[in-house]
């Protein structure tokens, strides 16, 4: 990974006078007077300046006293999509509720209809400028799922889409394939017989395709039941694909426990999960994705328990869940502020929540979401006095560098 040279440390990049928020442990691992060196993108050193080996760097950055946390990591998104639903928000505010719309032929399907009409290039570049506004932010990793073509063309579509996005921004995309989000109006309510589609012939041609990192549903009574979900997560397993879950966000379908029983990277949104779907998460080891974004949005009363998440010891991620219907959010910023104050998690809580957990909630903590050597050198870089200015402003983005890879 690096080479010494009579002791010394060669390094591509140097940042030195910083204060850093490792993430690494399970705190926010503070370090007052601390550098990070990177070599051919991967970080090989980062912690207190005390500590450092000799070294030499290509290049040296003074950071001037600037705090570095770990690159953000974005790991619940819809972001690429057609069209917008900014008529079905008139809507709510003249108080038609989501359930409502959605059965009148809005939400879902009417985002899928823009979506399949839509080519490929023309998804990218309406999905950039929200994925820059993100960039901005200093995220550096970011999921996408796909669940608005609900056909075959259009899902590979859409995933192809979201990959190309990581060709042409200095991004990591993950990429999830959500084929079970939505019943298309040509399965004439059949939810079954659809549900089989998803899992004979969409989601085999998307593993062949290579196109997808993990397999998601959405398990809701607008959606699909918990046995209709599990035949996915069945032909996921089959494919040696990892899963998720869109769990508990408008009633307790026991989805939370569904998602722990098949290993799941994460179970997300859990507005009323119950206690034995938390101790379920705690024990598989499932992420809790908490979207706060499509909490407000929607005018949600039932608050994420996050009491009882703490007791059992889940593991808490935010996230935007950037979508046009419930949460047309691209601030992972703002994200925290709202889990801070609608949620009530900590400074601490929130940091995690959009770094280390993030990465876990994506199976790739391996690689990014800590400061530590031998991962992805992805970090931001922030002009502020103490982390909890990053939860405690709204509409202010005190970013001064984003580097990914070392770059």
């Amino acid at each position: 990974m690096y080479s010494h040279n009579k002791g010394r440390m060669q390094c591509d990049r140097l940042w030195k006078n910083a204060r850093l928020a490792t993430l690494s442990g399970n705190g926010l691992g503070l370090v007052e007077d601390g550098l990070v060196a990177a070599r051919d993108g991967r970080i090989v050193f980062a912690g207190a300046a005390t500590d450092a080996p000799s070294i030499d760097a290509a290049e040296t950055i003074d950071c001037a006293g600037r705090w570095i946390t770990p690159g953000l990591v974005d790991c619940h998104t819809h972001i690429v999509y057609g069209g917008n639903r900014a008529h079905e928000f008139e809507l709510r505010l003249a108080g038609a509720s989501y359930e409502e719309i959605a059965r009148a032929g809005g939400g879902i399907v009417s985002t899928m209809r823009a979506t399949r009409a839509a080519s490929e290039e023309a998804l990218v570049a309406s999905a950039l400028p929200r994925v820059d506004s993100l960039i901005a932010e200093g995220v550096t990793t970011m999921e996408i799922k796909s669940g608005y073509g609900l056909d075959l063309a259009s899902e590979l579509k859409s995933l192809r889409a979201a990959r190309r996005i990581g060709e042409v921004r200095p991004l990591s995309v993950k990429t999830t394939f959500l084929g079970a989000h939505a019943l298309p109006p040509e399965a004439n309510g059949d939810k079954d017989a659809y549900i089989a589609t998803v899992c004979d012939e969409m989601l085999p041609a998307v593993a062949r395709a290579g196109l997808a990192d993990a397999v998601d549903g959405f398990c809701e009574g607008i959606a699909f039941t918990p046995q209709q979900i599990e035949r996915v997560f069945e032909a996921a397993k089959a494919k040696g694909l990892r899963v998720k879950l869109h769990a508990e966000q408008l009633s307790n379908l026991h989805g939370a426990s569904l998602a722990a029983r098949y290993g799941a990277l994460s179970a997300d949104h859990l507005e009323h999960v119950d206690e034995p779907g938390a101790k379920a998460l705690a024990q598989a080891g499932t992420v809790a994705v908490l979207l706060p974004g499509a909490f407000y949005f929607v005018r949600e009363t039932h608050k994420p328990p996050v009491k009882l998440l703490r007791q059992y010891g889940v593991r808490i991620a935010l996230a935007s869940d950037s979508n046009p219907g419930t949460s047309p959010l691209t601030s992972l910023l703002l994200a925290m502020n709202m889990g801070a104050t609608l949620f009530r998690l900590t400074v601490e809580e929130c940091l995690a929540g959009v770094t280390r957990e993030a990465a876990r909630a994506l199976g790739c903590l391996d690689d990014v979401g800590t400061l530590e050597a031998g991962k992805w050198c992805n970090l931001a870089i922030w002009d502020i006095e103490r982390p909890a200015e990053l939860v405690y402003r709204m509409g202010f983005n005190p970013l001064h560098a984003r580097i990914w890879r070392g770059r």
